[in-house]
């Protein structure tokens, strides 16, 4: 009980003492409490349209106004960011499970495997998510699924880059050794003494990248290549609104900044779990 007393009152001074992850992690909660309150009940319907209540501005009724089609805003941008953020969570997920275990199994094997697999790695990053979903999309047809797959796929390297890095720096380490000479096997080692240490690194990596799919995913709805209508997505309402940008501007500004709040929640909070995570700055906090 005491240490987990201490453990709190650590992390509670640190996120006092850094006020940029404790804004990041605000900003991170408001976004998913919006898309999480999306599931059962938004202001409006966004399916229905209502011409007579196109291009209103902000009112009780309508907080941030209706588009050209006079959907309500705010019921769209809380649609939307469900959407952003299930794609990239899918899409994280995919990097996580299929790029981990091939970062490590590289790592322990090394030799014409590793080679191999970095290379192929290689041959993945040659391809830019977007440039993937263009492929993709071309076989498959645009759509959520389709940009989920092609974020994943470019996801699968990074991850195992990071794998792979953190357990190569931890092969030679004493307890890694001493498991070794205790006669445990590769894959116990691996999971029970290198995956533990290299966490910290893929929470990390994991936001970051969390970050960079929503604006991927924001990218390929603006381009007519991610979620697809009636599905709400903040690419898709900047798109629609560049032809009225003379007209309701509000049309662009509301997702945009949607997307840049959000992307900067994420990158604070990335960067406060980086420091709240290293064991050096966690015995200095505590």
């Amino acid at each position: 009980m005491a240490g987990r007393s201490s453990t709190r009152a650590g992390t509670i001074g640190f996120l006092r003492t850094h006020k940029a992850l404790a804004l990041g992690m605000a900003i991170v909660a408001l976004v998913l409490a919006a898309a999480l309150v999306s599931l059962v009940w938004t202001p409006y319907p966004i399916d229905v349209l209502s011409v007579p209540d196109r291009l209103q501005g902000s009112s009780l009724a309508h907080p941030f106004g209706t588009d050209q089609f006079g959907r309500d805003m705010l019921s769209m941008l809380m649609v939307g960011a469900r959407t952003s953020i299930a794609v990239a969570l899918v899409a994280v997920g995919i990097g996580i499970l299929v790029g981990v275990p091939l970062g490590l199994v590289a790592a322990a094997r090394g030799g014409w495997l590793d080679e191999g697999l970095m290379r192929a790695n290689d041959l993945v990053f040659a391809f830019p998510a977007l440039l993937s979903a263009v492929m993709i999309t071309a076989i498959l047809g645009p759509g959520a699924v389709n940009a989920i797959l092609a974020i994943g796929i470019f996801n699968i390297p990074v991850f195992a880059r990071v794998a792979r890095g953190g357990a190569l720096s931890l092969k030679s380490r004493e307890f890694v050794l001493a498991a070794r000479v205790a006669g445990k096997g590769e894959i116990r080692i691996i999971a029970e003494h290198i995956l533990p240490n290299i966490a910290n690194l893929l929470i990390v990596q994991g936001t970051i990248q969390f970050s960079l799919g929503i604006l991927a995913e924001a990218g390929l709805s603006y381009v007519g290549l991610g979620a697809q209508p009636p599905l709400a997505s903040w690419g898709r309402m900047l798109n629609e609104a560049q032809t009225m940008m003379a007209l309701a501007p509000s049309l662009a500004l509301y997702p945009g900044l949607a997307i840049v709040i959000t992307v900067l929640g994420l990158n604070l909070m990335g960067d406060g779990l980086r420091d709240l995570l290293d064991p050096r700055l966690k015995r200095r906090v505590a």
